[in-house]
């Protein structure tokens, strides 16, 4: 049966011939969508004209509603789940004849099954994972062809975030002849890497999939970043049997290479080309990659391109707030970009596989990356989580995962798991850790692996062998345990793979040379973990900054902390701090709080009445004075121990100044911070005069409810309603607050601590005009241009 349905299917198209270089095909518009299963959608005639038109990348479960007795719980910010189709009508290509088509997709949450003209042709339960599967025996050379896709998060509670739901990432044909490059096939190593040069080996896996075997040759030319030839190179002719997969390999030489540094993201582009034994092109690829040398030490730390320095790391999920999971380029690089500059070197993903666009950008930001793969193995921490399924996929989607990533310079180091549960069971969980550090080490055998201990001292990790199976030993919190390991060990290399934001575990950190670096608990508020905070709260606010970026209170003390530029930041603490160092590892989940731990960014106090304030300053400065309406309150070095610069001030309305300096008592930063009257005004400040139309460019709009002086008053909590005018429209809305329960697609909505944020998208060239109204205030408007 099987074979008659395949040789049916030949007939209407041609058994792949032609030799051509693979071609990728954007499939991401014109997809049909029905939230609800229907078993026999995947048929190719099953009517489907009923259907709501989207394009993809598409959550669809960001739409809402919230709902306190949803499926997923807290956990997944009471936000919809289930069964989900996807479907898409398309023409072959006149070029795809007698060629193999593949359909790629970065990521389908969850449990995605795939269909062509209603043959079965794979299925993924990891939602994290980027898969592809050949089309090629099932496809109709001319007509119309059927993609089906079933996203399934039915069974819930399935994850301990917000996970989403749908075609969340990029769709794409990859149109190739039968001998072609694997999937991530290609890997670039450089290695011993000085200014002097560097040796870069290229390693290609190839796949045959004709009748006949063949000779080949890999030819390799790398472009520096001006794009001009620094090296060329081949291999030596190969064979490659019929119906395999073999593997060629070049080696070059890099004279004088510019470093991927922080500082310097330099990228080179490998051009990689296949040629048959006639000389005919088989295939052609280009790859991006940076040539720099970074490394673990036991005894320094980390060090990049020969310089020893900490890394400042965050962990961050991949929502993006009011996009869901389907986030747009733009949305990523505005918020890394905005960690950055609080003195962030590094993130975390936490605890999953990102969108590859997202390492692209941490590549091209000179962004250090810590790569994680699992947040469980055999043992759940959700009923319907991943542990159903790691025994029986969790090989492939490791392999996978590395062989997609391995390029990226960003990368710098492999987790192979965030607090697993299965280590009470030595026995289960270390051999767990050998098979996938086998698998780390055989796909990429040029970083270290490490994962995220949790309680290893409960677990005996660093007694019965399990903590040193890792190239670097990682540990969540409880910082003076990792540093008592590696004293007890000085072999040990070690990093901080999740970290609280206390003063005392960054000292433990910046103060011992052992310490590569730690990553904070997190860098931006994210949907979904609020199970122990309860309804209404819909997300965790443990960021630095909130859903729609802004800078809390505890963000701008870690800049104090961590910036190389200068920073100066007055607050007014509300509540006195409390050490909750051991609270993560217990509950795993901060508590609602405002803007900051305790402290306001604002001179605005409900009692205007003269009573004590206490103000503190966040500054990284040598000295810093504080002013009370031009009044001098004295000036403060900064403390050897990182404390914060506290005055205590008797309030006076009016205007408060920080003035930083360095030590020459120059003025590098200033601060200041103004009364706030009632609401009267909206003020709307584009962040950049243009934005694009597609799918990942947006233009931010920043909403500020302003007295009539123009300070923000972050008492207000007016309804604003933003309306566009023009080629453009508003796709998403967030005020930041971990209770707000408007639909993020929604057209009006509170601001909260005085702000908002609008996103917007071009629909076409020419001027956009965005309006923003509520009741009893002057109307704020801004406008932008569509690319």
């Amino acid at each position: 049966m099987i074979r008659a349905a395949i040789a049916l299917a030949l007939t209407c198209y041609a058994v792949p011939t032609l030799a051509q270089p693979t071609e990728r095909m954007s499939i991401d518009k014109d997809w049909r969508l029905l939230v609800g299963d229907k078993v026999d959608a995947m048929a190719v005639g099953f009517d489907d004209s009923d259907w709501k038109r989207v394009d993809v990348p598409h959550d669809w479960s960001i739409a809402g509603p919230f709902d306190e007795k949803a499926r997923a719980t807290g956990s997944g910010g009471w936000l919809p789940t289930g069964v989900a189709w996807y479907r898409k009508h398309f023409a072959l290509p006149a070029g795809a004849r007698g060629r193999r088509v593949f359909v790629e997709f970065d990521g389908v949450v969850d449990r995605g099954g795939v269909w062509i003209n209603g043959h079965h042709v794979g299925h993924r339960p990891n939602g994290y994972s980027s898969v592809r599967y050949e089309l090629t025996p099932f496809l109709k050379a001319d007509g119309e062809n059927v993609l089906a896709v079933r996203a399934d998060t039915a069974a819930q509670p399935a994850s301990r975030w917000y996970a989403g739901g749908g075609i969340y990432r990029h769709a794409r044909l990859a149109i190739s002849g039968d001998i072609h490059f694997d999937q991530s096939g290609i890997a670039v190593r450089p290695a011993k890497v000085t200014r002097e040069g560097a040796d870069v080996t290229v390693n290609a896996s190839i796949r045959n999939a004709g009748d006949k075997a063949v000779n080949a040759t890999l030819s390799v030319a790398i472009r520096d970043p001006g794009g001009q030839i620094v090296a060329q190179g081949e291999s030596n002719r190969g064979g490659l049997d019929a119906k395999g997969t073999d593997a060629l390999e070049a080696k070059l030489r890099v004279a004088n290479p510019r470093l991927w540094d922080t500082r310097d993201p330099a990228l080179y582009t490998a051009e990689v080309t296949l040629t048959g034994a006639d000389g005919a092109m088989l295939d052609k690829q280009t790859e991006r990659f940076g040539i720099r040398d970074a490394r673990f030490e036991a005894a320094t730390g980390f060090w990049l391109n020969g310089r020893n320095f900490k890394l400042k790391g965050v962990a961050i999920h991949a929502d993006g707030g009011a996009f869901g999971m389907a986030v747009p380029l733009a949305m990523y690089e505005r918020r890394l970009r905005g960690l950055m500059a609080l003195g962030v070197n590094a993130v975390r993903t936490a605890h999953h596989p990102f969108s590859p666009e997202f390492l692209d950008l941490c590549d091209r930001l000179g962004l250090i990356v810590m790569n994680e793969a699992f947040d469980m193995w055999t043992v759940a921490k959700n009923p319907n989580d991943y542990h159903l399924f790691f025994t029986d996929w969790s090989s492939l989607d490791a392999r996978d995962f590395v062989r997609r990533d391995r390029n990226h310079p960003s990368v710098v180091i492999w987790s192979i798991g965030n607090e697993i549960h299965d280590t009470p069971y030595p026995l289960v969980a270390k051999s767990i850790v050998e098979r996938l550090m086998k698998i780390f080490h055989a796909e990429d055998p040029t970083r270290p692996v490490t994962m995220a201990l949790f309680r290893p001292n409960t677990t005996k990790d660093y007694e019965n062998g399990l903590a040193d199976m890792l190239d670097v030993v990682g540990q969540n919190y409880r910082e003076n345990e990792l540093a008592k390991a590696h004293a007890d060990k000085p072999s040990r290399k070690i990093i901080g793979t999740e970290n609280s934001k206390n003063r005392g575990s960054w000292l433990v950190v910046r103060d011992n040379p052992a310490y590569a670096g730690m990553f904070l608990w997190t860098g931006v508020d994210y949907l979904g973990e609020a199970d122990r905070a309860g309804w209404p709260v819909i997300g965790n606010p443990s960021g630095l900054t909130d859903r729609s970026d802004f800078v809390k209170p505890i963000g701008w003390e870690r800049a104090g902390w961590w910036a190389e530029t200068p920073v100066v930041k007055i607050a007014r603490r509300v509540t006195e701090v409390i050490d909750t160092s051991e609270l993560p590892t217990m509950v795993g989940v901060a508590m609602p709080q405002p803007r900051g731990p305790g402290a306001l960014i604002d001179w605005s106090p409900e009692n205007r009445a003269p009573h004590p304030e206490a103000v503190e300053v966040y500054s990284n400065a040598a000295s810093v004075e504080l002013f009370l309406n031009g009044r001098s309150l004295g000036s403060k070095l900064r403390p050897a121990d990182d404390s914060a610069r506290r005055w205590d001030v008797g309030f006076a309305p009016g205007t408060l100044r920080a003035v930083a300096r360095d030590a020459a008592g120059k003025t590098v930063a200033t601060d200041e911070l103004r009364t706030a009257g009632a609401p009267a005004a909206i003020r709307l400040t584009a962040e950049a005069p243009t934005m694009g139309s597609d799918f990942d460019s947006i233009g931010f709009v920043r909403v500020e409810v302003v007295d009539a002086k123009g300070v923000v008053v972050p008492s207000a909590a007016n309804r604003v309603r933003i309306a566009a005018e023009g080629p453009g429209k508003l796709v998403a809305y967030d005020n930041g607050s971990p209770t707000e329960h408007t639909p993020f697609g929604a057209a009006e909505r509170p601001v909260f601590g005085g702000h908002a944020l609008a996103m917007l998208r071009g629909t076409a060239p020419g001027t956009v005009r965005i309006r923003a109204t509520a009741p009893g205030l002057k109307a704020g408007t801004a406008t932008m241009v569509t690319r």
